[in-house]
Order: structure tokens, then C-alpha cells, then sequence
């Protein structure tokens, strides 16, 4: 079956999801990464000229502070002019379709669209609908996919773990309404992971999410019990249909990463959030701030991940 984001030559064209990306385009990813890392950080090397003469359209449907910026950031390094679509009051708040917007946006020469939005399938939609020398980066669409989130938590995990092939690894939280889950498990079962848990309520967790190759627990202390990694979620009060949980406090209480629970893992272990992060919902802040902590790194990897992107979809054009 073909890949909706690979060329007819298996290279990449589109980023939609992690999910059928090949291990040498995930690990290709990874490697160019790190050759950003230096320039992301602000080294001596301050642009590079891969996207010159480039326009990148960052469409954001939805609100967003970390993953718009680190984009932007990530496209004007790589030397590409940059649009910034106020949604809020663009033709499609006037009842124009999102084709018909694209379509608009291509007839002023967009080379590259960076897209989030509400309803799952929107980027995939726009990948199938624009010419191929126009590439299509999905930045979350609804609980689909975050493919650059999952991208830059894998590049954190090699940064401080180096190998994935003897890892375990939890996540932990809303596993049911989070795009960035899924992406994480595709990518972590595809580059090798043997062990992967999802620590939830049965409120939080979709049905047959053991389908996806991950280890299932209701339980914080087994479930943390010797991993390598803590990938702690976001509760995503606004997707939530009816009380699926009794209160924050109550959620903390259970599911909270506290310094006791961290205890049960490995005593090197690192922990990760793909933030926004709720302190005394999700994650205590002696931990979010302590000394396994690498939520910091994951946002300055974050702009090298999408610079990588990027760089590559610019060379298949």
C-alpha cells in the first residue's frame, strides 16, 4: 500500500503521522537533528540557507504558543520567509472551505505548510490535495497525530539514553484524547522498543489500545516499576465529553508523578512532558523541576527537530 508520505522513491514528502515511517526515515530524522542541535541552541551559526527563497505557511487552526513558535523559529533559521495565518480572521471564518483557502495560499507560491487543526484528517486532506512540490507538515490534528512532538521526545530519549533496543518506557495520563500518545507509541514500537507502558485510568485509555503493542496499567507503582522513561501527558480538559474524572485533586492523587512514585523507576531515569504542563495535576513541581527532569531539553530539541523536517522536505522538491 502506498505511503501518503513518501515519494515513489521512499523519500519523505509529507510529514503526517510517525505511524508507517520507515526506521531509516525516523533514525535519517534523528541524525539530522543533531547536526541542528548547535544551531537551534544558538551557536556562532546563526541561519543556515536550506529553505532559502522558501515560504513556509504556518496554519494554525487551533491555539498554540510552543509548537507555532518553535516552527517559526525552526523555518527562519533555515533561512525561509514566514507566514503566520491569523485564523481567527482569515477567509475561512467567512465560511471559505480549507481547500479553497489552500488553494489561495499555493496561487502565492507556498512552498511548505505547517498545519494544525481541530479535526482529525486535516493535514492528510491538504497532503492529498496540493501539487507535488508543495510539502505538508501536520502539527496536531485533533487526537490523530503529533508527529514532531513524538520526533523531538525520541530525539531526547537517544540524546540522554543512546540506544532504544533496551528501554522501557511508560506513559502516563489521558491517553485517550492525546494525539502526541499515539505518535510516541508508533515511533517508540518502530524504532525498537521492547517494552512500552501506558499507565491510565480505564477513563483515560482507548478501547484495545493494548492493539498498538503497549503494555496496559491502571497502577502508577507497577507500572513505574524499574522504566528508563517517564513520558507524562496533559490532561486535555477541553476535548473531554461528561465527568470522566472526579476532580484534579482526585487525578493527582492516583496519577500524579510525585518524588515517592519516581522512586519505583530506575534510578537514572529521565522524565519527560510535552507540555503545556499542569504543576499539582500531572506532575509535582519538585519533579518537573529536578534533576530528572529534561522537559527544558525537549523544547530547545524541538526547534533542531523541525529544522531537520524541514531541511528534508525541502531537498525532495
Amino acid at each position: 500500500m502506498n505511503n501518503p508520505q513518501l515519494d515513489k522513491h521512499g523519500a519523505l514528502q509529507h510529514l503526517l503521522s510517525t505511524e508507517g515511517l520507515p526506521v531509516p526515515i525516523l533514525r535519517d530524522i534523528l541524525d539530522r537533528t543533531a547536526s541542528f542541535v548547535n544551531v537551534a541552541a544558538g551557536s556562532e551559526i546563526k541561519k543556515v540557507p536550506l529553505l532559502h527563497g522558501k515560504s513556509v505557511f504556518n496554519l494554525f487552526f487551533e491555539s498554540s504558543t510552543r509548537t507555532r513558535t518553535t516552527f517559526e523559529i525552526a523555518a527562519k533559521r533555515l533561512s525561509a520567509d514566514v507566514v503566520n495565518l491569523n485564523i481567527g480572521s482569515s477567509s475561512t471564518s467567512k465560511g471559505e472551505t480549507l481547500l479553497d483557502t489552500v488553494d489561495n495560499l499555493c496561487a502565492m507560491h507556498a512552498d511548505m505548510f505547517v498545519v494544525r487543526h481541530s479535526s482529525s484528517g486535516a493535514a492528510h486532506l491538504i497532503a492529498q490535495h496540493v501539487a507535488p512540490e508543495v510539502h505538508v507538515i501536520n502539527a496536531g490534528d485533533g487526537r490523530h497525530a503529533h508527529p514532531t512532538q513524538a520526533l523531538l521526545d525520541m530525539f531526547t530519549i537517544r540524546h540522554y539514553k543512546k540506544e532504544f533496543h533496551n528501554l522501557r518506557v511508560a506513559i502516563v495520563g489521558d491517553i485517550l484524547h492525546s494525539r502526541v500518545a499515539r505518535s510516541q507509541i508508533h515511533a517508540l514500537t518502530t524504532l525498537g522498543v521492547p517494552e512500552v507502558r501506558v499507565i491510565a485510568p480505564k477513563t483515560l485509555l482507548p478501547s484495545h489500545v493494548e492493539k498498538l503493542g503497549v503494555q496496559v496499567y491502571h497502577d502508577m507503582l507497577p507500572g513505574l516499576r524499574d522504566v528508563d522513561v517517564v513520558m507524562m501527558l496533559r490532561l486535555q480538559n477541553e476535548r473531554m465529553q461528561g465527568a470522566l474524572l472526579p476532580s484534579a485533586q482526585e487525578y493527582f492523587k492516583y496519577y500524579g508523578l510525585t518524588q515517592e512514585r519516581l522512586a519505583l523507576a530506575k534510578e537514572d531515569a529521565i522524565v519527560m512532558h510535552p507540555g503545556p504542563m499542569n504543576r499539582g495535576v500531572e506532575i509535582d513541581s519538585s519533579v518537573a523541576d529536578g534533576p530528572h527532569s529534561v522537559i527544558l531539553p525537549q523544547v530547545t530539541f524541538g526547534i533542531a527537530v523541525r529544522m531537520a523536517v524541514m531541511s528534508m522536505l525541502a531537498g525532495n522538491t
